[in-house]
Parts: C-alpha cells; sequence; structure tokens
C-alpha cells in the first residue's frame, strides 16, 4: 500500500485559499496570492523535495483547471517534467473535459476511488484543492500531512481544518525548518486514536496550585 501525501500552504490562522495568485479563487476572497511575497529559496527547496518520487497526482477540479491551463505548456524544470508525465487523479462531482495528458476523473465513491489509487502507486500527492483535502482529512483518507505555515493572519478565508473536522492524532516527522521569511515546515504522519485529555492541576504536573504560577 502506498501513502496520500497532502501539501499545503497555509497562513497562521490555518487560511488555505488561493495562495498561488489572484486569480486562483476571486469571489469573495480579497486576498489571493497571498503566498508570493513569502516565498524563498529555503521554502522553494522544500517544496521540490517533497515531490520526490512522487507517481501520481490526486487533484479537486479547480485545482486541476489552473495546472491544465499552465502545465502542459511548461516544458523545462523538474516540477513540469513530473507534473506531465504522471497520472492525474481529479475528483469532481461533473463530467469535466480533461485535457491534461494522463487525467482520470474518480467516480462518486471518492472514499473508495482514493484507497484504489492507494494501493495503486506508492507517494501520491494532494496539492491545494482545499475542499478535496477537508473530505480526506475527515476521512483520515492521508498518510502525511506536510504543511508550510506562512507568518501571516488574514481573518478571512477558507481553512485547511473545516468545522467538519474530526478528532485526529498527527506525530511529527522531522523537525520543524524555518525560511527566511518566517515560513515554518511541519511533516506530520497520520496516527492511531484520537486526542486524549488530562487535568494541568494533577500533583505530578506539578501545577497544583495557583502558588506554582505567580
Amino acid at each position: 500500500m502506498g501513502l496520500i501525501h497532502i501539501e499545503m500552504f497555509t497562513t497562521l490562522d490555518l487560511v488555505g485559499q488561493a495562495p498561488g495568485g489572484p486569480d486562483e479563487d476571486p469571489v469573495g476572497f480579497p486576498f489571493g496570492g497571498w503566498q508570493a511575497p513569502l516565498l524563498d529559496e529555503v521554502t522553494g527547496a522544500q517544496i521540490l523535495a517533497a515531490y520526490e518520487g512522487t507517481d501520481a497526482l490526486l487533484l479537486g477540479r479547480r485545482t486541476y483547471d489552473i495546472f491544465a491551463a499552465y502545465w502542459p505548456h511548461q516544458k523545462d524544470g523538474e516540477i513540469a517534467e513530473l507534473f506531465n508525465s504522471v497520472p492525474k487523479y481529479v475528483a469532481s462531482r461533473g463530467t469535466p473535459d480533461l485535457p491534461w495528458a494522463g487525467s482520470t476523473r474518480l467516480g462518486p465513491d471518492l472514499v473508495g476511488a482514493v484507497r484504489e489509487i492507494r494501493d495503486r502507486h506508492e507517494h501520491v500527492k494532494v496539492v491545494g484543492s482545499l475542499n478535496l483535502v477537508q473530505t480526506l482529512l475527515r476521512e483520515k483518507l492521508f498518510d502525511r500531512l506536510d504543511l508550510w505555515v506562512h507568518p501571516i493572519v488574514l481573518g478571512v478565508g477558507k481553512k485547511v481544518f473545516d468545522d467538519g473536522a474530526v478528532p485526529t492524532n498527527v506525530t511529527l516527522l522531522e523537525p520543524p525548518t524555518t525560511g527566511s521569511n518566517g515560513t515554518v515546515y511541519l511533516r506530520y504522519g497520520l496516527a492511531d486514536g484520537t486526542p486524549a485529555t488530562g487535568d494541568m492541576s494533577a500533583p505530578d504536573r506539578g501545577l497544583g496550585h495557583d502558588d506554582d504560577l505567580r
């Protein structure tokens, strides 16, 4: 069985909407392209490294349309070569035209289709596709979650974890790294179980009395 990797760019308040450009998702969102001023060499290298070994892309319809209008016309560069050569699986409620070579629309049973894709490939990358990502998070149908957390707060926009998020444990796979512009790269893996609770006033916590906090 392969791995489903979610690659997600977010703000400090976990907005993941339209990081790439003003026209990416323009309706009712005034900050399209918020990532561009914060991109640096460190983050760029991390993104390139994150795609190593990718043998399939899993995309939502909107992200697919953006990619399909751009990447087939790019012939140079590692990302262009990779994206144009691997299979592309598209989650869509409709029956869109998929002109990008190697593209396949997934059927109505999204969960079942994603499980089949994971059985078929070793490293499936989910790029952008916020609505799709939220479904995968709710179903716990992912294995890796890579977050680039940028040092801005927008206050508006679609967030990575919406109101339908479910209690989930993840484990940090490697120490966080920070780019020169303050973007923090976090790599998580899905872990078993659900979040535990405890009591910070328990004796072994050393916080049993108010005096301890003064």
